[in-house]
């Protein structure tokens, strides 16, 4: 692959990256970024390959492991400095800090980033099971939490 190749690939999938860490990082765009960065620093295949090294990324993140009981606990994390306040989506992010990091990766893989369970299986490198299974424990929180 050229430079030139590669650069294109980057800018075309970079603000898929972007949303898809930043649904990860609930909402915290500074963490968000600097995982955009660490990810785009390897080389390799493309989409599929950018968003499993971005996964990776975030499970070895410490701060992508902070889970909280609920919807209120999470809001006690947020400050200015973690989350923009009129951001569009808080409470969706802040719902899923409350999730474990591989259902919150399923959910955000699935519904915010249209991949299908066996795209989000081999991107997380786990079976097609367990990615089903991930998304409806995650899927019966959020309705939960979010008062679905």
């Amino acid at each position: 692959m050229t430079r030139e190749v590669f650069i294109t690939h980057v800018e075309r999938e970079q603000e898929a990256l972007r949303s898809f860490l930043l649904a990860l990082c609930c909402g915290n765009k500074s963490n968000a970024d600097d995982l955009a960065q660490d990810a785009l620093e390897d080389k390799g295949r493309f989409r599929s390959w950018l968003f499993k090294i971005a996964y990776n990324t975030f499970l070895n993140h410490k701060a992508g492991h902070i889970i909280t009981e609920n919807l209120d606990d999470a809001r006690t994390l947020v400050s200015p400095k973690t989350a923009e306040d009129v951001f569009e989506h808080q409470d969706l992010y802040l719902a899923l800090r409350t999730l474990p990091p591989k259902e919150r990766s399923s959910i955000t893989l699935y519904y915010l980033s249209g991949y299908n369970i066996k795209e989000i299986a081999e991107i997380t490198e786990t079976s097609e099971d367990a990615v089903k299974k991930q998304l409806s424990r995650g899927r019966d929180k959020l309705k939960e939490i979010l008062k679905i």
